[in-house]
Parts: C-alpha cells; sequence; structure tokens
C-alpha cells in the first residue's frame, strides 16, 4: 500500500470511527459507570470484534479479487453506493440521547470484555460495511496480505484509541451529544457521502 494510500485510508478511519455507533457508545456508558481504567477492557472486546469481522471480509474480498480481475472496479463503485446510503440515513438519523447513568457495581474486567466483543459481533452489518469501505483502499498489484494487516491494525488501533477517549470523557460527552447531537449526525453523515461518491474515482 502506497503511503498516501495509507494517508487516505487513516483520514477515513479516524472520520469512522468518531460516528456514533453501539461499541462508541457502549465505552460511552462504560467510562461513565465504571471509570476508563476499568473501560479498556470494553474496549480490547470491542477491537477484537471489529478485527475477526475484518478478517470475515476480508477473505470475501480476497477470493472475489481472485476470480475476476474487474471485482475491484465493482466493488469500489458499489461500495461508494453504499456508503452515500449510508450517509443519507445517519444525516436523517435523530440526535443522541443518553440519560445520566446512575452508580453501578462494578463488574470483572471478562465481563466487560465480552460485553464489547459481542456488541461489534452482533451486527452482521458491519461485514457488509467493510466490504464496501476496505476495497476503496487495495492496490490489486499489491500483496493483499499485507495490506489487510496495515488495514486491521491501523483500524484496531484507531478504533481503541478512540473509544477510550470517548470513556475518559464520558461525563462531558453526554450534555454535548444531547445539545449537539443532531448536527453531530449531519457531519459524520455528510462525511460518508462524501467518501462514497469520492473513494471509486480514485487511484
Amino acid at each position: 500500500m502506497a503511503l498516501h494510500t495509507w494517508l487516505l485510508y487513516l483520514t477515513a478511519v479516524i472520520g469512522l470511527s468518531l460516528t456514533p455507533g453501539p461499541n462508541g457508545l457502549l465505552a460511552l456508558t462504560h467510562g461513565a459507570l465504571y471509570g476508563h481504567r476499568k473501560t479498556l477492557w470494553t474496549v480490547a472486546g470491542g477491537v477484537i470484534g471489529f478485527a475477526v469481522l475484518m478478517a470475515l471480509s476480508m477473505f470475501g474480498i480476497g477470493a472475489l479479487l481472485k476470480a475476476s480481475a474487474n471485482a475491484l472496479i465493482l466493488l469500489k463503485w458499489l461500495g461508494g453506493a453504499y456508503l452515500v446510503w449510508l450517509g443519507i440515513q445517519l444525516w436523517r438519523a435523530p440526535a443522541l440521547h443518553l440519560s445520566a447513568p446512575t452508580p453501578a457495581a462494578a463488574k470483572p474486567g471478562p465481563t466487560l470484555l465480552r460485553q464489547g466483543l459481542l456488541s461489534a459481533l452482533s451486527n452482521p452489518k458491519v461485514i457488509l460495511f467493510f466490504g464496501a469501505f476496505l476495497p476503496q483502499f487495495l492496490d490489486p498489484r499489491g500483496d493483499l496480505l499485507v495490506q489487510f494487516a496495515l488495514m486491521v491494525l491501523t483500524f484496531a488501533l484507531v478504533e481503541g484509541l478512540v473509544e477510550y477517549l470517548l470513556a475518559r470523557a464520558a461525563h462531558r460527552i453526554r450534555p454535548w451529544l444531547a445539545r449537539s447531537g443532531k448536527g453531530f449526525n449531519r457531519c459524520c453523515g455528510g462525511l460518508f457521502a462524501l467518501m462514497g461518491a469520492a473513494l471509486p474515482m480514485t487511484r
């Protein structure tokens, strides 16, 4: 993967990780309930789950590319259309309203890890999303395994860092989402739509 392609991928991943999602909200909630250190278990579970889903998605992409040399072009355009559709849905989504958390008894770390893992794995749309997103950055002439490994590592590090920061800032972010959640959704939705329109045309 060329450096400029990886930088474009990194920028997109940062934007995606900031978009509201089940694992981000779970990290936010657990951060408020149990503290940011304990929530590291939740974050680790989510990152592991996403890595598994990325691997499954990449297996399908790799098999398709081996079957057809023109498959990547088709994946790019279908994926771009899907990202635009997701952006429209997020733009129209209502603002998130998170109630103030009540004090909770501490849970063991493995329980939090399992919750983070299941939160990631229980969303089958994530596989479809990765199937639309990842081909935008692939170079079929390069080593697919190396590119896939770099993509997974980059995503895991960025997603883990964002979820941890959400957990640390839980008490400050919750009121902000109540005030500015609709505008935040539109910003993220616009980002999705822009990526979906622009990425298939990149080389």
